[in-house]
C-alpha cells in the first residue's frame, strides 16, 4: 500500500514538471504573445499623393493663421500704447478747462484797468500773475491758439460775427474777443473771433 502511494506522488510530480507544461503550450502561445497579429510588411499602410497635398495645404493654413494672430496681436499692443500715451498727455484736461475762465477774467481785468487809466501798480500785478499762468500753462504744453490776422479756420476758430472792412482780405480774423487754447496737438477751446467781410458796393441799373 505505502508503495502504491509513493508510485502516485512520483506520477504528479511528473505530469506537474515544467517540460510538461512546456508540452501543453503551442507554438505562438508562449507568454499570452499571438503570432498572427505581429505586423508585417503587407499590412504597413501607405500614404497616399492626395494626403500628403491635403497635409500640406492644412499646414499652410495654420501658418497663415498664425500669422494672422501674430499681426492683430502687434497691432493690439500699438492701439493699447497709443491710448496709453493720450491719457498720459491729456490727462489734466479737465483741470486746464477749469483754470482757463481765470486767465480770462485777468485778461478782462487788464483792459478794464488800461481803458479806464487805472493805478499802474495794479495793473502791473495784475499783469505779472496773468503772465506767471500762461508760463505754468506752457510747462504743461498748454498753448494759445494763433488767430488775430490769420486766415479763418474752423478747426481753431469760432466765428461770433462778421466785420465788413477792406482793410483784410476776406474770411480773415479781424478781432480775438476770447483766446483758444491747444493741450499739445488736441484743441481744448477754440477762439472766439470777429472774421472779415468784403463790403459789397450796392449799384442800381437803369434800364
Amino acid at each position: 500500500m505505502a508503495k502504491e502511494d509513493k508510485k502516485k506522488k512520483e506520477d504528479r510530480k511528473v505530469k506537474d514538471s515544467p517540460e510538461k507544461s512546456s508540452e501543453k503550450i503551442k507554438p505562438g502561445e508562449k507568454d499570452g504573445i499571438d503570432t498572427a497579429d505581429s505586423p508585417t510588411e503587407d499590412r504597413v499602410e501607405k500614404i497616399e499623393p492626395d494626403d500628403i497635398n491635403a497635409l500640406k495645404e492644412q499646414l499652410a493654413g495654420e501658418k497663415d493663421r498664425v500669422l494672422r494672430l501674430s499681426a492683430e496681436f502687434e497691432n493690439y499692443k500699438k492701439r493699447k500704447q497709443r491710448e496709453i500715451d493720450d491719457f498720459k498727455k491729456f490727462a489734466n484736461e479737465t483741470i486746464f478747462r477749469q483754470l482757463l475762465p481765470v486767465v480770462d477774467n485777468l485778461e478782462r481785468a487788464i483792459a478794464s484797468a488800461e481803458a479806464n487809466s487805472g493805478e499802474v501798480t495794479l495793473l502791473e500785478g495784475v499783469r505779472l500773475i496773468h503772465k506767471d499762468i500762461l508760463k505754468l500753462l506752457e510747462m504743461f504744453s498748454v498753448k494759445v491758439v494763433k488767430a488775430g490776422n490769420e486766415p479763418f479756420d474752423p478747426n481753431f476758430h469760432q466765428a461770433v460775427t462778421r466785420h465788413e472792412t477792406d482793410e483784410f482780405p476776406e474770411n480773415t480774423v479781424t478781432a480775438v474777443l476770447q483766446n483758444g487754447y491747444m493741450l499739445h496737438d488736441r484743441l481744448i477751446r477754440p477762439a472766439m473771433v470777429v472774421v472779415s467781410k468784403k463790403i459789397e458796393n450796392e449799384k442800381t441799373i437803369e434800364n
